[in-house]
């Protein structure tokens, strides 16, 4: 999955990495060539005593040095650059398949982990590039050069090489097999801790209400300790590698002096050729331990990767129509054509064989105990899921032949949890439409009964929005979220229990300033309550998926006993009456 995932995206950016290549490639050079200049000067300037000589070499040994400097940092800045684009289209591409996805694919992966996957996992997938670019390329190449260029200086002692580097290869593969489980389960843990931070800020109000802060703190607390637990377990087998090197560095080294001494003694090497062999053989080592770096990091990436190509390769269950219609034959107009839902695996449908027509002018109210399956309705309009059976027409069309934009173009939809996104009153107001001038936005909120309110907060129309608008009440909020629909216009207003925050007075007048603004478009209303759906022109009695009862309240009453029971409940007699 990585390399895949590494190939597709590294494709557009092949200049940046050969150019990285080449300039690693002969800053490489340029610092295995200096232990040779180094072991020249010692035998052929310091021995002699010959100044000139040392002044001549050390002069070529700068000019080395400043080429090995100059291509690192190169290769360093557009390693670096090619990271953060690879990082950046890496996030857009996650970001847009998630905003593809319906809601069956996002409560799949789940809400927090689809924000690790876009960050974090994205994150080390990056800085596996940026590492490769500064390291990865170089050690072998260093590693490679440096058992070249020590042969080349003293042959006798190249067996220390061929025993000191597989040793140390063998030593790092076998820490590394036991990280890779370790770092997979730390990225489920990372999630684990997202996911209960999360539940515990949105539902802040809810601990405190119940006095849970202790239970809620444990909690945490348990995710966290099993974070910390597996990061620990990692993070004691990365300490191993680092002193094995080490170790391996170290007896090599003292292998050398001992064999070298014992050659020097006999005639057979130069002081300063053992001097560039240690040089040599702390290069190679040093390469060995590069490449550590990248073995560390190489098995956390992969999990990554194998995260982020899971999102990727998700296909939405909503898939967009190849030859989308692009103009409707008819306006303000649904219908439902014997529709069905099932979610996967599911025992039973959500919905079964609904059927109706709501058409423009006229009100459209569905009703039902919880878990009737009223939002899954709603939701099939906007194709936020798709039905498994029947048909969803909007203005004769049906909805997965409509082209996207075409489609939400022409709703006004209201969620039954208003969201209200960070900003101003009038920035968040306007993503219903953009155009719209202060007046406009002054009418929508008039309209929705929201006008007083945001005429007494400091800055008016550019007072603050919290994220989720958690500075509002719940009341404020729908208000804001019926104003921002109003606002669009469209042909169709989907109201999912957009009215439950409202007291009777507040429904009741927002319904009649309602009617002069849609009496050109279908209005559907999905509600809980009875007072609010009254006096709309037709009624769809919901119980476990199906229609069991159709007309207005008068009819329903006396013809469908269901409904009659959620009257009773919510009217006295004689307001039933």
């Amino acid at each position: 999955m990585l390399v895949r995932l590494l190939r597709d995206h590294l494709r557009p950016y092949r200049r940046w990495l050969l150019a990285v290549v080449c300039l690693q490639l002969l800053g490489t050079i340029a610092a295995l060539y200096l232990p040779s200049l180094n072991a020249d000067i010692i035998d052929n300037g310091v021995s002699t005593g010959d100044t000139g000589y040392i002044l001549r070499t050390g002069g070529w040994m700068l000019a080395v040095t400043f080429v090995q400097i100059a291509c690192s940092g190169a290769a360093v800045f557009f390693g670096a650059r090619t990271s953060m684009s690879v990082g950046r289209d890496l996030r857009r591409a996650v970001f847009r398949r998630v905003t593809s996805f319906s809601a069956r694919e996002v409560a799949h992966f789940g809400a927090p982990s689809l924000i690790t996957r876009t960050t974090n996992d994205v994150q080390q997938v990056q800085m596996l590039v940026v590492m490769t670019s500064s390291m990865m390329i170089a050690a072998p190449i260093m590693c490679v050069g440096g058992i070249i260029m020590a042969v080349r200086e003293e042959a006798g002692l190249s067996w220390l090489v061929a025993v000191s580097v597989p040793l140390l290869a063998v030593l790092i593969t076998l820490i590394a097999r036991r990280m890779v489980p370790q770092f997979r389960l730390m990225q489920e843990r990372v999630d684990g801790v997202n996911r209960v931070l999360r539940e515990q800020i949105a539902g802040v109000r809810v601990v405190r209400a119940f006095v849970r802060e202790p239970v809620e703190a444990e909690r945490f607390a348990d995710a966290n300790t099993a974070l910390t637990q597996t990061a620990v377990r990692a993070g004691r087998l990365m300490a191993l590698i680092f002193p094995t090197v080490m170790l391996v560095l170290n007896v090599s080294s003292v292998a050398v002096l001992w064999f070298g001494a014992a050659r020097i003694d006999s005639g057979q090497m130069q002081v300063g050729a053992l001097t560039a062999f240690l040089s040599y053989l702390a290069q190679i080592l040093m390469s060995v331990l590069m490449g550590t770096f990248m073995v560390m990091m190489i098995p956390r990436a992969a999990v990554c990767a194998e995260r982020i190509t899971e999102v990727l390769d998700t296909e939405s269950t909503v898939v967009p129509p190849a030859d989308p219609v692009r103009a409707v034959p008819v306006h303000a107009q649904v219908e439902f054509r014997a529709v069905a839902f099932a979610y996967p695996g599911a025992a039973a449908p959500v919905l079964r064989d609904v059927s109706f027509l709501a058409e423009p002018g006229r009100t459209t109210a569905i009703i039902g105990s919880t878990g009737a399956g009223k939002t899954t309705l709603l939701s099939l309009i906007p194709r936020l899921m798709d039905c498994t059976a029947g048909a969803v027409l909007v203005d004769g069309v049906d909805v997965r032949e409509l082209d996207p934009d075409l489609l939400w173009g022409l709703l006004g939809y209201v969620p039954q949890r208003s969201y209200l996104f960070s900003g101003s009153v009038a920035s968040t107001l306007r993503q219903g439409n953009p155009q719209a001038s202060d007046d406009d936005i002054w009418a929508a909120l008039e309209i929705a009964q929201a006008r007083d309110f945001v005429e007494r907060l400091p800055d008016g129309l550019a007072a603050p929005v919290a994220q989720g608008g958690t500075n509002f009440s719940g009341g404020q909020r729908q208000r804001l979220a019926i104003a921002r629909a109003v606002l669009r216009r469209p042909e169709i207003y989907l109201f999912d229990d957009a009215f439950s925050a409202l007291d009777p007075g507040t429904d009741a007048r927002l319904r009649a300033a309602l009617r002069p603004v849609t009496t050109d478009a279908a209005v559907l209303v999905v509600a809980q309550r009875v007072s609010t759906i009254i006096d709309a022109d037709q009624i769809l009695v919901l119980d476990a998926g199906e229609v069991v009862g159709r007309g207005t309240h008068a009819e329903l009453v006396e013809t469908c006993p269901p409904y009659a029971e959620i009257v009773q409940s919510q009217l006295s007699a004689e307001d039933a009456a």
